[in-house]
């Protein structure tokens, strides 16, 4: 926190860096239990989400995105990482343009004032054995070739934008095959682009990808040589004790997604061991189920409490807490995304209600861990 001479104190910009934000679309409506008889867990959650998906035209996830968008911005947020997956027309043709779902979705981040890193998603099979199916064929590419082709296609369109950054995102294990995981590496490395993908989010992912291929999913990948420093492995719940060690050997990163991943029930994941391994973190808004980037950052050491029953205990090297989980949330992002500085700089209203009776020295602790987004922050 930078402190001026009129007492104004000013702090880096928030990013987020996992979001699928035709997912706000769903705020409300999938919060009641399942049918009865049926298990309400992620995979209930998902076929709602697909029912929401079917539906996407590029006119109406522009329109959610700017809602989606619009609510991040007027909490803090300057950058966005956009996982984005709805590429094709629902029976799995291609639009004419074949870009034209990804334009909409970076069209509508800049209209809001985000800056925005489209991780452009590479999603080929509905798991191992098993073609895609329904609204799966949105997601899917008939070819390796011609995932790869659309992303640099887009890279190229936008090589010169100073607020737009194109990613390549194998959606997971689950979606892609092993054999396309080497190649997806060495593209991201070549065209110098970051490199995301869901990772061990589910207990079901880890099994499947143990009975496929023998290897759990960060083992898998880093025999495959998808890890390094450019690869941000999303959510990482649910970790063998030795795999944070190939993550941080890796330089690698974790984006971590709290308010979606106690949403959906997917667990708490060991940060402890992240940060002792020395994997850098990020965090993501995902589901837009809440727009609260400040809960999303304290969830990473509330997470931990709630795991170890202690407080205060994510082994931040240097600093206070807040002054860690807020690099986390605004610098750190922002690399992740491709951005190498942070962008714009958020200035804080020393009058916000949640801002009362803090003594100077403790500000930012309070923002971090007692903040309300859309009173603290005013446009600096």
């Amino acid at each position: 926190m930078i402190v001026d001479a009129t007492g104004r104190a000013t702090l880096p910009a928030l990013t987020t860096a996992h979001s699928h934000a035709f997912q706000r679309a769903m705020r409300g409506t999938a919060q009641r239990a399942a049918a009865t008889g049926t298990v309400d867990d992620f995979w209930s959650w998902r076929a709602a989400m697909y029912g929401v998906a079917e539906g996407l035209t590029p006119e109406s996830i522009h329109a959610i995105s700017r809602v989606a968008y619009r609510e991040l911005f007027r909490a803090g947020v300057r950058t966005v990482g956009e996982f984005h997956y709805v590429h094709h027309q629902p029976d799995g043709t291609p639009y004419a343009d074949r870009l034209a779902m990804a334009e909409a979705v970076i069209r509508a981040a800049l209209d809001e004032g985000l800056r925005i890193c489209l991780l452009r998603v590479v999603y080929a099979r509905g798991g191992a054995g098993l073609a895609p199916e329904g609204v799966q064929r949105r997601f899917a590419d008939a070819s390796l070739d011609a995932a790869l082709g659309d992303t640099e296609g887009l890279a190229a369109r936008y090589a010169h934008h100073p607020k737009v950054r194109v990613g390549l995102a194998p959606h997971s294990v689950r979606a892609v095959p092993p054999d396309w995981l080497s190649e997806l590496a060495a593209f991201a490395t070549t065209h110098a682009m970051p490199l995301h993908m869901h990772v061990a989010e589910q207990p079901a992912e880890v099994a499947a990808c143990l009975a496929e291929t023998g290897l759990r999913p960060v083992e898998l990948l880093a025999e495959r040589g998808v890890l390094g420093s450019r690869f941000v492995a999303v959510h990482a719940t649910h970790l063998a004790e030795h795999e944070p060690r190939l993550l941080g050997d890796a330089g690698a990163r974790v984006c971590l997604c709290p308010t979606t991943e106690r949403d959906l029930g997917d667990g708490l994941p060991n940060v402890t061991a992240l940060i002792e391994a020395g994997v850098r973190l990020c965090v993501g808004i995902d589901s837009h189920v809440v727009t609260a980037p400040l809960e999303d950052l304290r969830g990473i050491e509330l997470g931990e409490r709630l795991r170890t029953g202690r407080r205060t205990v994510v082994p931040f090297q240097g600093g206070s807490p807040a002054e860690a989980l807020w690099q986390i949330g605004s610098t750190l992002g922002a690399e992740a995304c491709g951005f190498d500085d942070d962008g714009e700089r958020l200035q804080l209203d020393r009058n916000a209600a949640s801002l009362a009776l803090v003594r100077e020295d403790r500000l930012l602790d309070a923002v971090v861990f007692g903040g309300a987004e859309r009173e603290l922050f005013v446009s600096g």
